[in-house]
């Protein structure tokens, strides 16, 4: 009997399934739908189109504007800068004209702080949902036709994280699960709450700088979190990673919010993080780099021959198939 899905993400043996039934790719698509890759990249006279989509559904006005950030970010780490957006709205029945005002103003506001337009959409009132539900798609251009795969992992690379994990998950773990936080610090659940907005969850910056800077491969771990991101990048490229896990750079409100709800922060939506591979010989470089830009970051392991992802102990990273926020609310 085919069993019932969890909520979040398709589990990955099922998604490989399902992409593997789309058989060759046509000579155009140069990247075509493979499991960890962040985008799809088809050849175009001008050069290489980035395209990537993503749904959201949070609660509120940040929804839109949640849907653009996603969005680019999973085009920028193709280390292509995102250009070209459009949205398809779901709205639920009741919904007022000032809502959904609030709505398109702060798709703007995020779309201008990338420097990105609204090219096209479709908006609707239906009882097809019971919030608002943003379906987001991002283009970019890459006019040389270059761009960085989450695959390029290659042995002996050094692997980067930017900024810290978990910021996406506390923000709605705080709005969401609010009821259950009463014994955080008002300070510290007031930081989670605002997490969307500081730290922030945008990698379009550091992404395009890591890029620039000779980056390998780049991956924005979303669902299942920072663990899930780094075995995405290593089953995408076909290497290993051992991972210093005392290197790792977490949101200290994040693991506050985990703490109290007995989550594990390796496993909460980490998007606002991105993991940059490059060659060791120009890692510390690069490193500096990024760190004299303003970004947060450090070195956190190495590419090794083999696959999954290794701490110190050399016994696996505990892997997250269904993000530890999907299961906590749930519940």
């Amino acid at each position: 009997m085919s069993r019932r899905l969890e909520t979040g993400k398709l589990p990955a043996e099922l998604l490989r399934e399902l992409l593997a039934a789309n058989g060759p790719a046509p000579p155009e698509l140069l990247l075509p739908p493979r499991f960890g890759e962040d985008a799809g990249v088809v050849a175009v006279p001008a050069g290489a189109l980035v395209a990537a989509t993503d749904p959201i559904t949070l609660t509120g006005r940040d929804v839109a504007a949640h849907a653009v950030v996603v969005n680019a970010n999973d085009v920028a780490v193709m280390g292509v800068r995102p250009r070209w957006f459009l949205a398809a709205m779901l709205l639920p029945v009741g919904t007022t004209e000032d809502e959904v005002r609030a709505l398109f103003a702060a798709m703007r506001e995020a779309l201008a702080g990338i420097d990105a337009v609204l090219v096209g959409g479709h908006t609707e009132v239906t009882a097809a949902v019971t919030q608002p539900v943003v379906v987001g798609q991002m283009l970019g251009l890459s006019e040389d036709g270059r761009f960085i795969r989450t695959g390029g992992v290659g042995q002996g690379d050094a692997i980067i994280q930017v900024g810290p994990a978990p910021i996406e998950g506390t923000a709605v773990l705080a709005a969401e699960a609010a009821g259950r936080l009463g014994a955080l610090a008002p300070e510290v659940v007031r930081r989670a709450r605002e997490a969307l907005r500081s730290p922030g969850i945008s990698v379009v910056k550091p992404a395009l700088a890591a890029a620039g800077l000779g980056a390998t491969a780049l991956h924005d771990p979303t669902e299942g979190g920072l663990s899930s991101g780094l075995y995405e990048m290593a089953e995408a490229s076909g290497v290993g990673l051992e991972i210093a896990t005392k290197a790792v750079l977490w949101f200290e409100p994040g693991l506050a919010v985990c703490r109290a709800l007995g989550a594990d922060p390796w496993g909460v939506l980490a998007s606002g993080t991105l993991l940059a591979a490059f060659p060791a010989g120009i890692a510390g470089a690069a490193l500096a780099a990024l760190r004299a830009a303003g970004h947060e970051c450090a070195a956190i392991g190495r590419a090794v021959a083999g696959g999954g992802v290794r701490g110190e102990g050399g016994g696996p990273l505990a892997r997250y198939e269904r993000d530890e926020v999907a299961r906590l609310l749930a519940g």
